[in-house]
């Protein structure tokens, strides 16, 4: 009598792991087609978007991204646009270095007004830095070859959000410096908080209250901010946004202002930054120098140039970026191809060396296209 009940009991077993491994199955089943198949939502006309982008971004997607948005314009007018995943189309990141830019383009409306030289010494506006770090210019915190020390030391993201700007440049001031102005670009270095100091101490304005006026607010970019740390310390709390990755935004804010960019400075006929201003952001600066730190998820093999906030991927003979960017470690990675007039973005938040081949496939599909 107990060897059947034992029977039964062992019977009994067996079929319940049967029916949970079945169970289970079903489920990586669903879990992989989900995978494999990921929402793609297309704006605008679904002819328009190249083969191999939505293959590519899905590819993004199987590897850890939760959801990829893509967009594409030109002369102010979307192309197309692609969310991939799971991903709102209202998403707000923060976009690490892709920040850069948007600091580089503040500092040229003052430059633009006259008010500060890309080549005059730092001195002439913060006493505090004496001797070789006096000579330190606008240009070197812009290009990262300050001298200032790079991202290995992480000085910026570690300083005191409740400092301000000018209590942020003084603290670097302190630090020695690693190489002299000029001699070797070190990406990632706190000069970029030095520039916003300079920023203030000319125009007697807040950062934050500057870049609403001069930039998110002609562009309309009302869901966007700046932080320190990013995702920690909202703008309006803090006098010391991290200028070098602190910002927080939509793929559809940067996108405005990254138009504006690829139209010469002008966004629905308003003038935000010259045309001359445009050009010296994406003129080549580190041609020759020596490169102490490189970011990942930037291909070395490459060779790619800085520029003033951005990358110069391919340039001209005299030094002009053709195809620029500036991605950020998180995983946004906005383009502008001046060779076809086009540019774009990859908005997800993922650690960008892991999806950065993805976007550079969804890229070159977009640029074949736009040849053919």
């Amino acid at each position: 009598m107990g060897g059947h009940r034992a029977k039964r009991a062992g019977a009994g077993i067996a079929l319940l792991l049967v029916v949970g491994l079945s169970g289970c199955l079903r489920a990586v089943r669903r879990v992989a087609a989900q995978v494999s198949t990921p929402d793609v939502v297309v704006s605008g006309d679904p002819g328009r978007v190249p083969a191999g982008v939505r293959e590519a971004l899905a590819d993004a997607v199987r590897r850890g991204a939760k959801g990829v948005t893509a967009i594409v314009m030109r002369d102010g007018k979307e192309l197309f646009r692609l969310d991939v995943g799971k991903i709102d189309p209202e998403a707000r990141y923060p976009v690490a270095s892709a920040s850069k830019w948007m600091t580089a383009a503040l500092v040229m409306t003052v430059v633009d007004e006259g008010r500060l030289s890309l080549d005059e010494p730092i001195a002439n506006h913060l006493p505090e830095f004496q001797g070789e770090k006096g000579r330190t210019t606008l240009r070197h915190l812009l290009a990262q070859t300050s001298g200032q020390g790079s991202l290995k030391g992480r000085v910026d993201i570690r300083q005191d959000p409740r400092l301000t700007l000018a209590e942020s440049a003084a603290e670097v001031a302190r630090l020695p410096l690693e190489h002299p102005p000029g001699a070797v670009f070190a990406y990632g270095g706190p000069g970029f908080q030095v520039a916003g100091a300079l920023v203030e101490k000319v125009t007697g304005r807040r950062w934050a209250d500057l870049f609403r006026e001069r930039i998110a607010g002609p562009l309309g970019m009302e869901r966007t901010s700046w932080e320190h740390p990013p995702g920690r310390v909202p703008s309006g709390q803090t006098s010391n946004p991290l200028l070098q990755g602190g910002v927080t935004t939509t793929a559809g804010d940067y996108m405005r202002f990254l138009s504006m960019l690829a139209q010469g400075g002008v966004h629905d006929g308003r003038r935000v930054l010259s045309a001359q201003a445009v050009r010296t952001l994406e003129t080549v600066q580190t041609l020759g120098l020596p490169k102490d730190y490189l970011p990942p998820g930037i291909p070395a093999e490459a060779d790619p140039q800085y520029a003033l906030g951005n990358w110069c991927e391919t340039w001209s003979a005299d030094g002009q970026g053709v195809l620029v960017s500036s991605p950020g470690a998180l995983g946004t990675y906005p383009w502008i191809d001046r060779k076809r007039g086009v540019c774009g973005i990859f908005f997800t938040k993922h650690r960008l060396p892991k999806v950065r081949d993805d976007f550079l496939k969804a890229r070159a599909a977009i640029l074949r296209a736009i040849d053919g």
